[in-house]
């Protein structure tokens, strides 16, 4: 019995995912979302953590607004001088507190690599690393099996190797290339290292690197379309794939102890092509839900390479495939510019707006 299988909580085997689950216990489901009454239904399926963003936040308050209602009016009494934005934050904490004990007998039975409630830093602070770093380690110590998500830019580069020498478990956002989840990777291994040097522990931390394969594909087809290319139908929903393919491949050619997470799903190839590779694969709750409605047979397919005639097409029609797939396609400077990081962290900057929204029209309701 290997250390995948020790208390591993009972699984709904009648389903795809349970199945796909115990086979390949090396391959961790994740629920892409902190809702408890999803997270509670993703775990019967062998999910082993859950993660969660502004988006993912705002759609849960929202989901229990009657609930989150009464808790805002509540902490406004708490806090008289608290601002919006600060209440706001608290209530995506307790969020990510209550999702995190669903997960903490499986964090303990995993001695740390899983079961863990992932919880992003402010978008606001995307540019100042101490401030990331700081927030993160505020963040995990919320509850012992946090990870915290911080971006894949110069800035969140330098705090995740930090904040991994101040013994915080990290996961890489606003990620979508090979390059950005490779200096992800480096720079927990130099954080571990100068933990390891220093005598700290490491053993129970759980790093992950996401690459957002949706959201790349997303990127590609618009950039495809704003230049008039026609690619063959269905060849740019394989981009996201193969860059989290190749991601892989590299970690465990490299032997970082990172693990590559895809997100951002957009079809199932980003959980089937992915099966049976040391992996996180964290899919919304709806898709894990179709996936097991539609019983999708879900064998190994980490070592089956995406098509070359696909790859080719790909790097010679868009070029900015290359960017995305290459390892050293981009420079650390360039990650921030880079198009699906833009829109990336746009969107996630509206849904905190959004969030200091909600709180203001609760606390400050219209006149009219």
């Amino acid at each position: 019995m290997n250390q995948f299988d020790q208390d591993r909580p009972a699984v709904d085997t009648a389903t795809p995912l349970g199945r796909m689950t115990q086979a390949f216990p090396q391959t961790a489901l994740w629920n892409d979302s902190a809702d408890p009454g999803e997270l509670r239904r993703s775990i019967s399926f062998g999910a082993v953590g859950a993660t969660c963003n502004p988006v993912i936040a705002l759609g849960a308050i929202r989901a229990d607004l009657p609930r989150w209602t009464a808790r805002i009016a509540e902490l406004a009494k708490e806090r008289p001088t608290a601002g919006e934005p600060e209440i706001g934050w608290r209530i995506v904490e307790e969020l990510s507190i209550a999702a995190a004990s669903l997960l903490e007998p499986i964090f303990e039975a995993h001695n740390g690599r899983n079961g863990r409630l992932s919880i992003q830093t402010d978008p606001r602070l995307h540019r100042d690393a101490k401030a990331l770093a700081d927030q993160a380690e505020h963040f995990s110590n919320l509850a012992p099996n946090i990870i915290v998500k911080l971006p894949a830019t110069a800035a969140g580069i330098a705090a995740i190797e930090d904040v991994t020498f101040r013994g915080v478990s990290i996961n890489a956002t606003v990620s979508f290339t090979v390059t950005q989840a490779v200096e992800v990777a480096a720079a927990v291994e130099r954080g571990l290292e100068r933990r390891e040097a220093a005598g700290l522990p490491v053993d129970q931390m759980g790093p992950v690197a996401t690459i957002m394969g949706g959201r790349l594909d997303d990127w590609l087809k618009h950039v495809a379309g704003k230049a008039g290319t026609l690619v063959t139908p269905g060849v740019l929903d394989w981009a996201g794939v193969a860059a989290l393919k190749r991601a892989h491949a590299i970690f465990t050619e490299r032997g970082y102890r990172t693990r590559v997470l895809s997100a951002a799903f957009r079809n199932h190839l980003q959980l089937t092509e992915l099966v049976g590779g040391d992996v996180v694969i964290s899919p919304p709750f709806g898709w894990q839900e179709k996936i097991n409605a539609n019983g999708l047979e879900l064998p190994s397919r980490i070592d089956v390479p995406v098509d070359p005639a696909i790859i080719d097409e790909l790097q010679r029609l868009v070029p900015e495939f290359s960017r995305a797939y290459e390892p050293d396609g981009m420079t650390v400077a360039e990650f921030e510019d880079f198009g699906a990081n833009r829109r990336t962290l746009r969107q996630f900057l509206a849904a905190d707006a959004e969030l200091a929204a909600l709180v203001r029209d609760i606390l400050v309701p219209s006149a009219d």
